[in-house]
């Protein structure tokens, strides 16, 4: 695809939203349930079922897959997707580019070893490796875009309204 391609497919999403706020306006789902026989929870990705366990590090045996493995995993998805995106729409040359994302996590919170611990990531850091010939400060504004326009970049970096809300069903007795 190259810039041409990708406006004549965004114009027309970005008149409308200008037009009218609510249509930019969208619900994303995310859905699962637990295992009866595995402390691991299944979640519906839209393709495959995918199975969510403890990670290695509180007792998991490694075979499932680790939340916050997944939580980098997609910030590494998002971020690749709005990189090329980004580069079609300012006809970047850019041959290849890597992504990686490492977090850093105390597990002594989580198990509530430790009250001083924080429950969840201390840092994250995503790196790029771009194969280009592109001057230093396109690449700085490649880079800048990416990051602005990255949904869970943008997520996690600025910590969205959370709320937990819970419904619950009696067991029948037999």
């Amino acid at each position: 695809m190259d810039a041409t391609e990708l406006k004549s497919l965004q114009t027309p999403l970005k008149d409308s939203y200008r037009d009218d706020a609510s249509r930019a306006l969208v619900t994303l789902r995310a859905k699962g349930s637990i295992d009866d026989q595995s402390i691991a929870c299944k979640v519906e990705t839209g393709r495959a079922l995918a199975v969510a366990g403890l990670h290695p590090a509180t007792g998991g045996s490694g075979l499932e897959l680790c939340s916050g493995d997944m939580l980098l995993e997609a910030l590494v998805a998002c971020a690749g997707v709005t990189l090329k995106a980004v580069a079609t729409a300012l006809e970047f040359r850019l041959v290849d580019a890597r992504l990686e994302a490492e977090g850093d996590l105390d597990f002594r919170g989580t198990l509530g070893v430790a009250k001083d611990a924080p429950v969840g990531f201390r840092a994250i850091r995503l790196k790029f490796d771009l194969d280009t010939d592109e001057p230093q400060e396109r690449i700085d504004t490649l880079l800048k875009l990416t990051e602005r326009y990255c949904v869970v970049f943008q997520t996690l970096n600025t910590k969205p309204e959370l709320s937990v809300t819970e419904s619950h069903h009696p067991t029948s007795k037999a």
